[in-house]
């Protein structure tokens, strides 16, 4: 009998076939190359390229490391990369019979009146038997379509834990950027508060003697007190951008034990010489790209499993063992016993549910393409906006840096005909006022510029191929500490 469901199992299981609609790549509804203003030349290729070679300070990939091994929101996206796993195993194990291994007991007391004979029956019986679980047949690819749908859901799921964890480091380089920057903004203000702290107090002294006048003295203390204010505002700056690094790491920048020295902000070596290719080359490597094409073969198999749900449904059920009416007989000749109950399902009337949840799979699947020609565009702009930015930032750079020099060397030029006599105080005014704008600027600037080099990795999918490596581990580790839990 074993051996009877066995050929009637993998008779359903080869012989079915599929209702789904074939799948069909949506066309990409982006242009063919990128924009003419965009130059996407480059050196390097990103997707090969670890976020350590491409990172090189060796503070910040300590502090990367720390935040792959830390994020809470991180953990979430791999512990679901584990719960989808999971789920899937769960559907493809309906594939496949399912055999349970029973042993029974039963026991019955008829009293007298209650019987045909007018005596009272006592009945008993034991049962050894290989039971086959109710299995379909799968003749119109029901089963297989929801094993594909879920599949391709926990595709879904690591590709968009790969574009999470992408999107963390870029996240935690961009807030070290900001740590350094307004680091070096404070340093700039506070060397500026104490020149102007000089000046004002040199300014108090000549005018107590005559030299200098009430209005110069005036004009003294309000630019100290701006840059005073400037320093403040630039301190609670730096908390929150320290308090933003905090989160995203997990735990404490302070905490952290060991840390090696890292660069300044001028000193980032983090340069976006990668190379763009064409659209569908590099947009199509994109996780959030491919987890949302996951979700769209999702769709599309579940309307195969929603079609067939039309068709007749085919289950096994039946055992094979030995029964006997006393322990001792139950391997004793002639007590081999089985039952056999196939069972055909034909829906008749369900007031249109069948229908409708044919039609509620295609609306998914209508909705699914439309999120994934979405995220095609939404990524497209996001690559061609940054190619764009990366020459024309370049360039503001070179100007802005040029400026900070001017800026300075005039400041000491007009700071010594003050000196001299020849020039007023408000040209010095207005030369420190120059001077220190252009420094803060440069900082910006050179911030911008790496921040563009950081954002440009994350959309031309850095490093997709060492994170693949990583999610396996990391979903390992989730795998075992469950597995600890439940133990």
């Amino acid at each position: 009998m074993i051996r009877r469901f066995t050929m009637l199992a993998l008779l359903g299981l080869f012989g079915g076939c599929s209702l789904a609609p074939e799948y069909q790549r949506p066309a990409a509804p982006i242009p063919a190359t990128w924009p003419e203003s965009v130059q996407s030349g480059g050196v390097r290729n990103a997707i090969n390229m670890n976020w350590q070679q491409y990172f090189s300070d060796p503070r910040l990939q300590a502090l990367i490391a720390v935040a792959l091994q830390n994020n809470r929101d991180l953990r979430i996206a791999t512990a679901r990369i584990a719960e989808a796993r999971a789920q899937f195993g769960i559907q493809r194990a309906d594939r496949l019979p399912n055999f349970n291994l029973a042993a029974t007991r039963n026991a019955s007391s008829t009293p007298a009146g209650a019987s045909v004979s007018g005596s009272a029956i006592n009945t008993q019986r034991y049962d050894v038997a290989v039971s086959l679980v109710s299995f379909e047949l799968d003749f119109w690819g029901r089963v297989s379509s929801l094993n594909e749908a879920a599949r391709n859901n926990f595709l879904a799921t690591e590709a968009a834990q790969r574009a999470f964890r992408l999107s963390l480091i870029s996240d935690v380089v961009n807030a070290y950027l900001s740590v350094l920057e307004l680091r070096e903004r404070t340093r700039l203000t506070a060397a500026t508060v104490g020149a102007r702290g000089e000046t004002r107090d040199m300014l108090m002294r000549r005018r107590e003697v005559g030299v200098a006048s009430e209005l110069d003295y005036l004009q003294a203390e309000g630019a100290y007190q701006a840059v005073l204010a400037e320093r403040a505002n630039l301190e609670q700056q730096l908390a929150a951008a320290e308090n933003l690094l905090d989160v995203l790491l997990g735990q404490s920048l302070s905490g952290i034990k060991d840390l090696p020295q890292g660069r300044s902000l001028a000193g980032q070596d983090i340069r976006p010489d990668l190379m763009a290719g064409l659209p569908a080359e590099v947009l199509l490597q994109r996780p959030d790209v491919l987890a949302a094409e996951y979700r769209l073969v999702a769709a599309n198999a579940n309307i195969g499993a929603a079609r067939a749900a039309f068709l007749p449904r085919i289950t096994l059920t039946g055992s094979g063992g030995t029964a006997s009416s006393t322990l001792s007989g139950l391997f004793d000749a002639g007590s081999r016993a089985w039952n056999f109950q196939p069972a055909l399902i034909q829906p008749l009337f369900d007031a249109g549910r069948t229908t409708a949840s044919v039609n509620i799979a295609a609306a998914r699947k209508v909705i699914a393409v439309s999120e994934y020609e979405k995220v095609i565009q939404q990524a497209f702009r996001e690559v061609a906006d940054l190619l764009s930015a990366r020459d024309k930032v370049a360039e503001q750079l070179a100007a802005q840096t040029a400026n900070a020099q001017v800026q300075n060397q005039r400041l000491k030029l007009v700071e010594a005909r003050y000196q001299a006599g020849i020039a007023n105080y408000l040209e010095v005014l207005d030369a420190q006022r120059e001077a220190f704008a252009a420094d803060q600027r440069e900082a910006q600037v050179k911030r911008l510029s790496l921040g563009v080099a950081t954002q440009l990795y994350k959309a031309l999918a850095g490093g997709i191929n060492d994170s693949v490596q990583a999610e396996n581990t990391e979903v390992s580790g989730i795998r075992d500490t469950a597995r600890q839990a439940i133990e």
